[in-house]
C-alpha cells in the first residue's frame, strides 16, 4: 500500500532533501513543516486552469498549511477569493491579501466581529441558523447593503464530524427561507454543507455523500421559491480528481485544502495525481526507550493523520510509527525499535509525511522556494498561525 511518504519521495524528493540539509544545518528546530512553496502555487494554478474549464468557482482553504502568509498569497495569485473557517482565519486571509469568497464556513462569525468583517464587502457568508442570519443581516444594513449568505444545511445522519454540528434541517428549510426573506440586509444566494465530497477508505477516489444530495434538493426548494443564480458550495476534498464530479452534479463552488498541497487520501494511493506534495514534517530523535524504540519530539502529530512511517536520512533506515491515543499529550512519538545493530542517535533527524491541520499544532512552519531549480532557499520561519518568528 502506497503512503504519502512514498508520494513525496516518488515525486518531489528535492523537498526531501531540502528538508534534511536545514534541520542538519540547525537552521529549523523539530517540530517543523517545511513547505514548498513553488509546489503549492504550481498546484494553485492546476486546479485553477482545470475549474475554469469546468465552469466551476473556488474559494481556496488554508487552515491546514498554517494560514501562512507566503503561501496564502502564492496561492491568490490563481485562486483570488478563500474560503474562512474561522474568524482568525478570516484575518489571516485578510491580512495576506485574499479576497474574502466565503466567511463562517465552518465556524460561525461572532456577532461582535461582524462588522468589522462585513466591511470587507465578502462574496458570501455561510449562516446555520436563522439568529446568524439576523445578524447579519443588521450588520449589513447598519453600513447600508445587503450581504449576500449561502444557507448552511445540515448534514445527512452519519456524515457530521463531532464537533461541526449544526445547520438548517432541510425539512424546516422553508421555514427558515421565509424568515430570512424578511431580513432586509441579507439576501439568500445559494446553499452549502459539509462534508459533500468524501474518499474511498479503499480506493482513495473522491465520491458524493449524502449531505452533498441533500444540499441539491435545497437549492431546488430555494429555486421554487423564486431565488435565482443559487450557488451550491459542496467542500472537502476538492481536487483535480474531484473537481469533474462537482461539475457534474451542478455545484457552482469548491474549497480545494489539501489539494493545495497534494495531500488528499488519493494522493496516499495514488502517486500519479496531478498535485505534488508540497510538505513534509521534520522532527528528531529525543531519546531511546530501553527496548530499542526510539521517541520523536512532538507537536505536529495530528490524531487523524494516519501515520505509519518515518525515514532517518542519516542511515536511511524507514521504521514505523507506532500510534498514539487521540486523548493523549503531544510530547513524543515512538517509533518501532531499530533491527539489531542498527545505527541510531540522540538527534538524528526524521522525516515525516501526512496529513494534518497545522492550525491545531504548536509547530513551525519553514517556507522553501527554488527546489526544482536546485537553488533551495529557506524564505521564512512562521508559528502554526502565520505569524513570522
Amino acid at each position: 500500500m502506497t503512503v504519502f511518504l512514498d508520494t513525496v519521495l516518488t515525486r518531489n524528493p528535492e523537498l526531501v532533501d531540502a528538508a534534511a540539509a536545514l534541520h542538519r544545518r540547525g537552521e529549523i528546530p523539530p517540530d517543523t513543516y517545511v513547505m514548498d512553496l513553488d509546489a503549492v502555487e504550481a498546484n494553485a494554478a492546476l486546479l485553477a486552469a482545470e475549474a475554469e474549464r469546468l465552469g466551476i468557482g473556488l474559494w481556496f482553504v488554508v487552515k491546514q498549511i498554517g494560514r501562512n502568509p507566503e503561501l496564502i498569497r502564492a496561492v491568490a495569485r490563481h485562486i483570488p477569493r478563500s474560503a474562512a473557517i474561522d474568524p482568525a482565519e478570516a484575518r489571516a486571509l485578510h491580512a495576506a491579501g485574499a479576497r474574502p469568497g466565503n466567511l463562517g464556513h465552518l465556524v460561525q462569525i461572532p456577532r461582535r466581529a461582524l462588522p468589522g468583517m462585513l466591511a470587507w464587502r465578502p462574496e458570501n457568508v455561510t449562516v446555520f441558523d436563522l439568529a446568524n442570519a439576523r445578524a447579519v443581516s443588521d450588520a449589513a444594513r447598519e453600513q447600508g447593503f445587503v450581504q449576500d449568505v449561502l444557507i448552511r444545511l445540515e448534514g445527512a445522519e452519519g456524515t457530521v464530524y463531532p464537533g461541526q454540528e449544526g445547520g438548517v434541517p432541510l425539512e424546516r428549510l422553508d421555514v427558515f427561507a421565509e424568515a430570512a426573506e424578511a431580513l432586509g440586509g441579507i439576501r439568500i444566494a445559494g446553499v452549502t454543507a459539509f462534508p459533500c465530497v468524501l474518499c474511498d477508505p479503499e480506493s482513495g477516489r473522491p465520491a458524493a455523500t449524502a449531505t452533498f444530495d441533500l444540499a441539491l434538493k435545497a437549492r431546488e426548494l430555494l429555486a421554487a421559491r423564486g431565488h435565482q443564480d443559487l450557488r451550491l458550495s459542496a467542500p472537502s476534498a476538492t481536487s483535480m480528481a474531484s473537481l469533474p464530479l462537482l461539475a457534474e452534479r451542478g455545484a457552482t463552488h469548491g474549497e480545494p485544502g489539501h489539494a493545495l498541497t497534494g495531500t488528499t487520501p488519493l494522493h496516499a494511493l495514488d502517486p500519479a495525481q496531478p498535485e505534488k506534495p508540497a510538505y513534509v514534517y521534520v522532527s528528531e530523535v529525543a531519546h531511546t526507550l530501553g527496548d530499542g524504540r526510539p521517541a520523536l519530539f512532538g507537536g505536529g502529530f495530528y490524531a487523524r493523520s494516519h501515520i505509519r512511517h518515518a525515514l532517518l536520512p542519516r542511515t536511511g533506515a524507514r521504521l514505523g510509527v507506532q500510534g498514539a491515543p487521540a486523548e493523549n499529550i503531544d510530547y513524543y512519538r515512538l517509533l518501532d525499535a531499530p533491527p539489531p545493530g542498527s545505527d541510531v542517535r540522540l538527534g538524528d533527524t526524521a522525516l515525516l509525511a501526512f496529513r494534518t491541520q497545522i492550525f491545531v499544532t504548536r509547530s513551525t512552519v519553514a517556507v522553501v522556494s527554488g527546489l526544482a531549480s536546485g537553488r533551495p532557499r529557506l524564505n521564512g520561519l512562521y508559528d502554526a498561525h502565520g505569524r513570522a518568528l
